[in-house]
């Protein structure tokens, strides 16, 4: 099959590359030309541009980082992308109201269009073990299955188009509240003078134990976030789109807008390519530690 990859940042990369490795002849893009060519090595084209690379294929994925630049790629890029007879496969964390909006535009086109956003991070994309789910009819998910287990081996078809992107949205809304109630427990023990070892053991041996939480302790202990696999920046917006998808279905919304405010705190405080873990930055302050009982 001849596929176009668009996007070949921290997860397009490796997810290119479980497409190359699926004997799928490959052409990629990059705005950032440096970030496309190791795939070179492994046999892919290097596109001059995105309608070059579109023009090469049957399929195209787009791992793009928010519906803005996704308008970009598809409708308003120069040279002009020609959509007609191919089918686009939209990887990326967007609303489901833009997912319905680019199904629309893509078939004015001449063009197929279904949504595939995935769960996990570059360990898993790079091992195919990513969880896809797809927003598609039943014979476009039966179509493109073989090549959505490129990425993880049991793709799940959610529903039409828009309901695989709000499966994904309620995910990484997920992420973040689970993020911010761990770090408010863990800043709460330190404060109190308890060691953050014994608050663990318990937890563990709890039903509120979630493998997240051992994967994020040692950062905050640190307040040592790194480079993030999901930075900051990218949790943010995506609970931002949860909020707006929220409150079109009459959701209270309280609870969110805290946590894209505590969202905001850490990105005004540098951490916008940190890992997310960094929200222990504003949910504990570090001047404001007491260490106290």
């Amino acid at each position: 099959m001849k596929v176009a990859f668009i996007g070949t940042g921290r997860m397009g990369r490796p997810m290119a590359e479980r497409v190359l490795a699926g004997g799928h002849e490959l052409t990629v893009y990059n705005r950032n030309r440096e970030k496309a060519e190791p795939l070179s090595s492994l046999g892919a084209e290097i596109a001059s541009s995105a309608a070059d690379a579109i023009g090469a294929a049957e399929c195209v994925i787009l791992m793009l980082a928010d519906g803005a630049a996704i308008k970009e790629v598809l409708f308003r890029g120069s040279p002009k992308v020609d959509l007609t007879g191919r089918t686009v496969i939209q990887m990326g964390t967007i609303s489901p109201s833009e997912s319905m909006d680019f199904q629309r535009e893509v078939g004015k086109r001449g063009g197929d269009y279904l949504e595939a956003p995935v769960l996990g991070s570059t360990p898993e994309a790079s091992a195919g073990k990513l969880l896809v789910m797809v927003g598609a009819s039943k014979p476009q998910f039966d179509k493109w299955s073989n090549l959505l287990e490129c990425f993880g081996s049991e793709p799940l078809l959610i529903g039409e188009v828009g309901k695989a992107a709000a499966v994904k949205l309620a995910l990484n809304q997920l992420i973040a509240s689970l993020t911010v109630g761990f770090a408010s427990s863990v800043g709460l023990v330190q404060n109190l003078g308890i060691e953050p070892g014994l608050f663990m053991k318990i937890l563990r041996r709890s039903a509120l134990y979630a493998p997240i939480f051992d994967k994020k302790l040692e950062h905050m202990l640190d307040r040592d976030y790194g480079i993030g696999n999901f930075p900051t920046k990218h949790l943010f917006k995506d609970v931002a789109l949860f909020h707006t998808a929220a409150q079109r279905v009459n959701l209270e919304s309280v609870a969110v807008e805290a946590i894209q405010r505590l969202l905001e705190i850490t990105l005004e405080q540098g951490y916008a390519e940190a890992d997310y873990s960094a929200l222990f930055e504003a949910v504990c302050p570090l001047g404001q530690q007491t260490g106290g009982s």
